[in-house]
């Protein structure tokens, strides 16, 4: 049986003697997606073996059962490998998180055992809890919190996407009773926060911050507005907001004008209704969109759901729902389909923009979603060996969107013959294509 190499799954003893330290990683293991730890083999994964009895197993069990919290049954085994006896001790992913060694958690990152911070602490006993927050009854709201219209909207809109079997024309406590909204005659917060006519006087925290950075760096606003209300006028609130601050392209192709944003909307629409979605409404941080000359930043509240990373997002996973209430009523009206596909429809709607993936990432315990305007990045184009005239090309283009040679002779002092060469070569790498014929030829971005 091939060893693998050690990793966030892996973990390596060459002798018991490391039995304390593998124990982190029986913890880490518990609080993040299982793993094995073998005893018996070095770090670079030479079989050094082991002399191995029932006494030897009988130990590590009785260690991890006296010393991690809450007690768990691992699978431990004797293998033999090349002639050598090694340990096997698997470990799945706990399912009464958090798991403690000695009164301390431990996670694990990469090949390392880290111990968990007391708020991330805190976030994973929350998620653990049989009620989600969005669940809870709300304290001192009432009917007359609710506002009616939106609900009718809400049961249209669920009718037409859906199919919804639920007359728009009930009373307001009917459709909520039908729709898990209100609980032994109580309103939950996922009621207010989607239908409340003013959310915000029973949780401030629940706002979309955007602005408009001047340059790349968050330090001067060019303009800045805070969104309230319910969590459905908060999406397109929002993307009303980067399209006041985006370009809007347009172009004759063949006879027909066709309009096009820099970034692509339903992408960025996407990532908002991710993060109002699946945000920690417990948190006191908001929702962010930050515009910057170069990239679009979502930012969410919150990291993603356990077991879920980053990594997770780029391919089919599953669709865990931190506010499950807010994500049905979200699946009515077809804001997400619940497979766990979001993401990869961002992505998709990204490449089909000639825009690079976006990247997704945890800053600050948030999960960040980054559109960034152009594939040709600073490490891409350090690859491409452009010089000197072909980069400030490069930069016409993004504010001028063409260049024909004669502009490009005239613009870097050279010659018709030069400016050819450098625009072939920018062909040749796939930077900018050639439209027209003859003297109507131009180059723009490809």
């Amino acid at each position: 049986m091939p060893l693998p190499k050690e990793s966030h799954t892996t973990e390596l003893k060459k002798s018991l003697a490391q039995l304390d330290d593998s124990l982190k990683s029986v913890c880490a293991f518990l609080n993040h997606k299982g793993g094995t730890v073998y005893f018996g083999v070095a770090n670079d994964g030479e079989i050094r073996g082991l002399d191995v009895s029932d006494r030897t197993l009988r130990k590590i069990s009785q260690q991890i059962h006296a010393r991690i919290k809450p007690e768990i049954t691992p699978e431990l085994r004797e293998i033999k490998e090349k002639g050598k006896s090694i340990i096997e001790l698997k470990i799945s992913e706990g399912n009464n998180k958090p798991y403690f060694l000695n009164g301390v958690a431990y996670k694990r990152i990469g090949t390392e055992n880290r111990i968990i911070p007391p708020d991330e602490l805190r976030r994973i006993i929350l998620e653990q809890r049989q009620t989600k927050w969005d669940e809870e009854t709300c304290e001192g709201a009432t009917l007359t919190d609710i506002d009616a219209e939106k609900v009718q909207w809400f049961l249209r809109k669920a009718t037409f996407e859906r199919r919804l079997e639920i007359d728009p024309a009930i009373s307001v406590k009917e459709a909520l009773e039908r729709i898990g909204l209100l609980k032994e005659n109580k309103l939950t917060n996922a009621a207010i926060l989607l239908f409340g006519k003013k959310p915000q006087r029973f949780f401030m925290q629940s706002e979309v911050r955007c602005a408009r950075f001047k340059g790349t760096e968050p330090l001067e606003f060019i303009d800045m507005k805070v969104f309230a209300g319910t969590v459905i006028d908060q999406r397109e609130d929002a993307v009303e907001f980067v399209k006041e601050h985006i370009k809007l392209h347009a172009k004759i192709i063949e006879t027909e004008r066709v309009e096009r944003w820099e970034y692509p909307l339903e992408a960025l629409r996407e990532a908002l209704t991710n993060a109002l979605c699946h945000r920690d409404y417990e948190l006191s941080s908001n929702v962010q969109v930050r515009i910057f000359d170069d990239r679009i930043e979502v930012w969410g509240c919150g990291p993603l759901p356990q077991p879920l990373t980053v990594e997770d997002l780029r391919t089919k996973h599953d669709s865990i729902l931190r506010n499950p209430l807010i994500g049905e009523c979200f699946f009515l009206i077809k804001f997400i389909e619940q497979w766990g596909t979001g993401t990869n429809r961002i992505i998709r709607e990204c490449l089909n923009y000639d825009l690079p993936e976006p990247l997704f990432e945890e800053a600050a315990g948030n999960l960040v979603v980054t559109f960034r305007k152009s594939k040709f990045t600073e490490e891409y184009l350090k690859q491409l060996s452009l010089n000197e005239r072909q980069m400030n090309a490069l930069n016409h283009l993004k504010a001028n969107e063409k260049i024909t040679r004669k502009e490009y002779s005239s613009l870097f002092n050279c010659s018709t013959r030069t400016a050819f060469n450098d625009l072939q070569e920018m062909m040749d790498k796939r930077i900018v294509k050639r439209k027209g014929k003859g003297k109507y030829t131009y180059y723009e971005m490809a």
